[in-house]
């Protein structure tokens, strides 16, 4: 068709709405996405995993979250640039088959399937365990089973309730977090209402072997522990794409993601350890929110905190279901999968939705036949899978965003910062932490899991774009 007969192009408004995955549906708001993005900062490895880093590497940890936290806002910003330019279910995915090839989306996408998958299994035993605290001699499998039920009724009904689950459970855990920080400044400054405890001024930051009490190996383990525990903030680009507004949406969201890594992350940890001295066992035993309620003498707080852990625990599988089914409709919609996982009913992936819930329940299977052999196996080979995700972000977005600056300018509503020096900062932050894994041996096998994965998955899907091009 000539240039004088093609029709115009559609206004902006009709745009936004159809081009990113238009059979999928559109039921989120900008407030599902605002707490979407929220609840991805806010994990259950806050809560609790950050015990280990804090007794590892001492008042040094909110460098350790620091650095990590940084790293994070860039990877964020370059995926905000992209999914913002080309909303996609697929989210880096998509982005990284555009900009390296079909090689490069089948690994990332896959990849990250196979991460989300586990979690669902990871996640549903943790919050079992809680149940089964409360309800001692109840199953742990029927707990399980029950979560799964329901976040699998959630997600299997149109997008719109799973985005008001993830709403009121980020809203939760936004107002747990929040008050916490309250109660721990005013516990610094020693204005805590009802409280005996004096302030505790410098004295935990300074005192028992000092701001880095084991030295520079304590604050790389204190490092590792953190990197992983932001992970999760990428289904909010995956979410954007069924959303009333994709592209504000996405650019609203990811902008404002930024300060909230710094309130939440890093401000709780400055607050744990000026209160608690870094090597109280209760820390790393009980977690160190519990541990820090505890010491300043808050009524219940082991309980209070078993909810806000439970809730982060449910969230995180509902929101893993979610982004794991949602990255398998749009693989297959690009030729990158089974087809049958590409159907679509009501616009919803349904039976994406079904094949990424039954993997966790082959988890949950796994981890009572074999809890010391074959569980272990798949913790280690999602380790630092997370990485290689933020790899193939840094580089797609170096590639499309010369592209993108060429071709269509206005579509860089959300730009990466000092471009391209801070992408090229970014990688090298990767390479460091992956070199640090291999230099301690708790890393180590995790790294030799996820190298394998990886290699796995670049193989196969390099033979596939091989055999999907036409013979010449």
């Amino acid at each position: 068709m000539s240039r004088t007969t093609a029709p115009p192009p559609p206004p902006p408004e009709t745009t936004e709405k159809s081009a990113p995955d238009a059979s999928l549906g559109h039921g989120l708001k900008q407030r599902h996405l605002s707490m979407i993005a929220l609840g991805g900062v806010i994990g259950a490895g806050l809560f609790v995993g950050s015990g280990a880093g804090i007794a590892a590497a001492g008042p040094s940890i909110v460098l350790a979250y620091t650095a990590s936290g940084l790293l994070v806002m860039l990877v964020m910003r370059m995926l905000g640039e992209m999914s913002a330019a080309n909303p996609s279910s697929g989210s880096f995915s998509a982005h990284a088959e555009r900009a390296i090839g079909p090689w490069a989306g089948f690994t990332s996408g896959w990849a990250f399937w196979f991460l989300l998958c586990v979690a669902v299994g990871l996640e549903g035993i943790g919050a079992a365990k809680i149940m089964q605290g409360w309800l001692p001699g109840t199953p742990q499998w029927a707990w399980v089973a029950l979560f799964m039920v329901i976040f699998l009724g959630t997600n299997l009904a149109a997008v719109k309730n799973f985005g008001e689950f993830e709403f009121w459970f980020a809203a939760l855990k936004v107002g747990a977090i929040s008050l916490f920080l309250v109660i721990g400044a005013l516990a610094i400054f020693g204005v805590l209402p009802g409280s005996d405890t004096p302030a505790p001024g410098l004295t935990n930051l300074t005192g028992d072997g000092g701001f880095l009490p084991n030295g520079s190996e304590g604050l790389i383990i204190g490092l590792l522990a953190s990197v992983f525990a932001y992970g999760g903030l990428e289904t909010v680009t995956i979410a954007a794409a069924e959303s009333e507004h994709p592209v504000q949406g996405v650019a609203k969201a990811v902008r404002t993601a930024m300060w909230r890594i710094a309130v939440f992350y890093i401000g709780s940890m400055a607050v744990i350890v000026t209160l608690v001295p870094w090597n109280d066992p209760k820390v790393e035993k009980i977690g160190p929110y519990v541990a820090t309620l505890d010491h300043l003498g808050v009524p219940a707080a082991g309980q209070i905190m078993n909810v806000i852990v439970l809730a982060a625990l449910l969230s995180a599988m509902n929101a893993n279901i979610y982004g794991s089914s949602r990255m398998a409709f749009s693989l297959v919609q690009r030729g990158q999968g089974p087809a049958l996982l590409g159907r679509l009913s009501g616009g919803v992936p349904r039976i994406a939705v079904l094949c990424s819930s039954a993997f966790g329940f082959v988890c949950v299977a796994l981890s009572w036949i074999s809890p010391d052999k074959v569980f272990p196996w798949l913790l280690n080979m999602i380790g630092a899978l997370i990485l290689v995700v933020w790899i193939f972000i840094a580089v797609s977005q170096l590639i499309l965003r010369r592209r993108t600056e060429l071709e269509t300018p206005e579509k860089l509503v959300v730009r990466m910062w000092l471009f391209p020096v801070l992408t090229w900062v970014a990688l090298a932050g990767m390479a460091a932490i992956f070199v640090l894994m291999l230099l301690q041996p708790d890393t180590r096998m995790q790294l030799a899991g996820t190298s394998a994965l990886t290699l796995f998955l670049i193989v196969v899907g390099v033979a596939r774009q091989k055999l999907a091009k036409p013979r010449g």
